[in-house]
């Protein structure tokens, strides 16, 4: 909730104007998320005046501490939202840090390229308070991620995948 938006608009403050728009998309539950995302987005609009965005909510995929097995069809319950969500917005590049939130959409972006409709880069990264193993979306993701960042080099040496490029939030 507000960690990761927070980790995810530092990294979106650095992006040109030229990726635009952006869909947002986050747990139905989050609330804390949206004020922060329309507060970043008016700033962004001060700076460049084409600004565009939109704002998508799906059913939390996993809550903390939620057993491993209800989570799959928590889970899979989300993926019925993204599926339709992700064919609608088609987008070119999804940028992720780690909710359980974007597991659904990764793997509904994944079945939709796979099915020659629309082929997303998918890069994740995972969040800085990852410094000795990956989250669960993390160890889910790296498989699936064209790119895969981590912000800590024993990450990197553990998961050969992946990208190591500092602390970058």
């Amino acid at each position: 909730t507000g960690g990761h938006t927070t980790e995810i608009l530092r990294l979106l403050s650095c992006l040109s104007e030229s990726y635009s728009p952006r869909h947002y998309v986050f747990a139905d539950s989050d609330t804390m998320s949206e004020a922060k995302i329309h507060s970043f987005e008016q700033k962004r609009a001060e700076k460049f005046s084409n600004s565009q965005f939109t704002l998508d909510r799906i059913p939390r995929s996993r809550e903390v501490r939620q057993s491993w097995a209800s989570s799959v069809v928590t889970t899979l319950y989300s993926m019925l939202y993204s599926l339709p969500l992700t064919y609608r917005r088609k987008p070119d590049l999804i940028l992720c840090n780690g909710p359980g939130t974007c597991v659904p959409v990764c793997i509904s972006a994944l079945l939709l390229g796979l099915l020659g409709i629309k082929r997303a880069i998918i890069v994740y990264v995972e969040s800085i308070c990852r410094v000795e193993t990956l989250s669960l979306s993390g160890k889910i993701l790296y498989y699936f991620s064209d790119y895969f960042i981590v912000q800590w080099p024993d990450l990197k040496e553990k998961y050969p995948k992946s990208i190591y490029l500092g602390r970058i939030v």
